[in-house]
């Protein structure tokens, strides 16, 4: 089996987690501790399945079923990271003004989805992670 393949993802999080993180912290002007998870500069959803699939295309070639595969999976990440998770966060900013009077309601996150910039962000890292993972392994 070729690791580059298993550790394309997990190496792809990891360096974008931190990034993101950084990048929030800095337009916060604080520790953005609260803001970590969906949504944000980079998308890290993006970016692993463009990671993958940059690296599926530079091993096998864009004319494999695996590449397909890929980029079918990017652009359903993408969809939903960009429509249907935003529309998430819009009702759960609306429930929260409803029943910001109701002391057992417990706050909803609003912020989930990514705009464009965000998801054009991930997948310029996760494209770039691919090419340094492929440099760095090599060919399995």
């Amino acid at each position: 089996m070729d690791i580059a393949y298993l550790v394309t993802p997990l190496l792809t999080w990891i360096t974008v987690g931190p990034i993101k993180f950084l990048i929030n912290s800095a337009r916060a002007r604080k520790w953005a501790f609260n803001l970590v998870g969906n949504g944000g500069f980079p998308s890290n959803h993006s970016a692993v399945v463009s990671s993958m699939a940059t690296l599926i295309a530079l091993r096998e070639g864009i004319g494999h079923p695996a590449f397909g595969v890929a980029v079918t999976l990017c652009f359903i990440v993408i969809i939903d990271a960009n429509s249907l998770r935003q529309h998430v966060g819009k009702q759960a900013a609306a429930i929260n003004r409803i029943a910001k009077d109701d002391s057992g309601h417990q706050w909803l996150r609003e912020r989930m989805g990514h705009t464009l910039v965000e998801i054009a962000g991930g997948l310029t890292t996760g494209i770039m992670m691919g090419n340094i993972i492929n440099a760095v392994f090599g060919r399995g």
